[in-house]
């Protein structure tokens, strides 16, 4: 495991304040220009004030304040019915600190801001530095808290990508391994590949979204992992198989899901589902679980109509090649019962039309 730490941690300590923004919510001109007196100076660049309390919650989201300083007692709407529109913003920033400016020094004033989110309290008249020093705090705080969640959103990054570089490192090997148990059976090795690539080419023509369909890319070439478990003489057999050698082979979705099994990225859980479930059959007949219609995982229905295309438009050890005509009329006549019709309709569909000329073609 490599245990390098990565990018290092900031440290957190107090930055500078110069740049904050403070926005006053108060009717009274008066009292407004004595807070702005006391607060302006070198550390704090910008202090809007506003007479408007109904509309401090756009303000905000416009503004966007580093603190509130809110007086309690208003003509048109009283501080608790701001504390109460901030608090009901969806869009609003929930980490807002804001300090009550109120001549209302009561213990219920107090409780009642406090459980609307009120962070700290000045009485009117305020001493300067008291105010000053409690506006410093919470901006502080306020920096604080920015620092905190900046470092924990690296963290939550790093975390996303070491995983997603686990992910990677887990299918890599996975896909080897359907390689490996491919070339067993094909000689080339190439079969995986080209069935990936046509049931994404048909997951596109039915309208699924491009992250879905290069899922489906690069998952269906391990619809046939488990085939590294099916012994040679089964597997590789020229002959019609027995009913015991059949159930032999037919183990190979469930072995392969078995394989696939426990994967916590989308890539890993979408092969395990086309593992296991790409010989289902539209009409319930089809094994291991005997799934029918739309309760067989669409990318198992997608490679089941890829798979069987490129199965028997290439030679395998035991078997020439068919002629596309017949493969294609194989198809058309297992739509509703092997086939999803849908499907088999996005075979013969122009978005298809290209890949299945182009297979038509000698190697």
């Amino acid at each position: 495991m490599n245990d390098d730490p990565g990018e290092p941690i900031t440290p957190l300590q107090p930055v500078a304040l110069a740049g904050a923004r403070i926005l006053l919510v108060d009717d009274e001109d008066e009292h407004a220009r004595l807070v702005q007196r006391v607060l302006a100076g070198p550390e704090i660049a910008d202090v809007r004030v506003t007479t408007d309390a109904r509309g401090v919650s756009a303000l905000c989201a416009e503004y966007r304040p580093d603190v509130v300083l809110l007086d309690l007692s208003m003509p048109d709407r009283d501080g608790f019915g701001v504390l109460q529109d901030l608090a009901a913003d969806p869009d609003g920033d929930r980490s807002l600190p804001v300090l009550v400016l109120t001549g209302d020094v009561s213990a219920e004033a107090r409780r009642r801001a406090l459980a609307l989110g009120a962070r700290d309290f000045v009485a009117k008249p305020f001493d300067p530095d008291e105010l000053r020093l409690r506006v410093r705090n919470l901006l502080e705080m306020r920096t604080l808290q920015r620092t905190l969640e900046a470092q924990n959103a690296r963290l939550e990054a790093r975390v996303r990508e070491r995983t997603r570089e686990l992910d990677e490192t887990q299918f890599e090997v996975l896909a080897r391994l359907a390689i490996a148990a491919e070339f067993r059976d094909d000689d080339t090795g190439r079969h995986t590949q080209r069935v990936g690539e046509l049931a994404a080419r048909l997951g596109a023509a039915l309208g699924l979204p491009s992250e879905r369909v290069e899922l489906v890319r690069r998952a269906a070439p391990l619809h046939d992992v488990g085939k590294i478990a099916i012994p040679d003489e089964v597997l590789r057999k020229p002959d019609k198989l027995t009913p015991a050698e059949l159930e032999v082979m037919k183990a190979h979705a469930a072995v392969g899901a078995r394989i696939l099994s426990g994967g916590r990225s989308p890539l890993v859980q979408t092969a395990e589902r086309i593992a296991r479930s790409h010989h289902e059959r539209w009409d319930g007949t089809g094994y291991p679980d005997g799934l029918a219609g739309e309760a067989i995982p669409l990318e198992a229905r997608l490679v089941a109509v890829a798979d069987v295309f490129d199965a028997l438009t290439h030679a395998r050890p035991y078997r020439a090649a068919w002629a596309m005509v017949d493969v294609l009329a194989l198809i058309r006549a297992g739509a509703g019962t092997h086939f999803d019709p849908a499907v088999v309709e996005a075979l013969f569909g122009a978005e298809c039309s290209a890949y299945v000329a182009a297979a038509a073609m000698p190697d």
